[in-house]
């Protein structure tokens, strides 16, 4: 049987590890049948290419590694492939699936989130979408793309994306923005995965008064989402190898 191979960026914030995994709890819950191990590309331990030898070690000879990514930044492009090119197994048939986002179910997650903390769909609230922000631009325009729906489609007095790092705008300057639009309460969205250090980031920037969501962490529909590119992946292998 293919082994599902989760594959996390890592943290030395030791919440972002126990999230990582409690959200592969929820991905064996849905499947016991398939084998599902995690792993990080660095900060956090085991490593990818240390579950990958111990999964051939154990009798798997294909994977399917699925990037706990939100977007295709770095990452995704460079990373995640050269830590499978390193673990130099040729005799075990690794297949990389697409990471997480887009997808429909990530913003839904987000959203329950928001409900959770008490957010409603009523105009005296201001939203930020607020994700890790990325050298390459297709990731921030994602999030963007996000906030720029829900601006349209809720009765919030706005959403706005803003950016913990690298991307412009930054918390602050989204805040003020929807301030300037009308609202008296503000929300920030979580599109981070896991706690850690750029959430923080994002909290703190975001001002004492602001209700802050949790990340996605172990929702179920993420989790569904993990095995759905997973049997994306595993099925084009088998289309390769056939």
């Amino acid at each position: 049987m293919t082994a599902l191979v989760a594959v996390a960026h890592g943290s030395r914030d030791p919440r972002s590890a126990a999230t990582v995994h409690a959200l592969l709890d929820v991905v064996r819950a849905l499947r016991p049948s398939l084998d599902v191990r995690g792993s990080f590309l660095d900060l956090s331990a085991p490593r990818l290419g240390d579950v990958l030898r111990a999964a051939h070690g154990d009798g798997h000879r294909s994977a399917v590694v699925v990037p706990l990514l939100l977007g295709k930044a770095f990452h995704a492009r460079v990373d995640v492939p050269g830590a499978v090119a390193e673990a130099r197994l040729p005799s075990l048939e690794v297949t990389i699936s697409d990471v997480l986002g887009p997808d429909p179910r990530l913003e839904s997650a987000a959203l329950r989130r928001l409900a959770s903390a008490g957010v409603g769909p009523d105009r005296e609230w201001g939203v930020v979408l607020a994700g890790a922000g990325s050298s390459h631009a297709p990731a921030n325009a994602l999030v963007t793309s996000i906030a720029e729906r829900w601006a349209r489609e809720s009765r919030w007095a706005g959403a706005q994306a803003a950016f913990a790092s690298t991307a412009a705008p930054d918390v602050p300057t989204a805040v003020a923005r929807l301030r300037a639009l009308g609202a008296r309460r503000v929300a920030v969205a979580s599109w981070f995965l896991a706690p850690g250090l750029l959430p923080d980031r994002v909290a703190a920037l975001a001002g004492e008064d602001a209700v802050v969501a949790a990340p996605l962490g172990p929702d179920p529909e993420v989790a569904e989402l993990v095995l759905h590119r997973f049997d994306q992946a595993a099925a084009a292998g088998l289309a390769r190898s056939a």
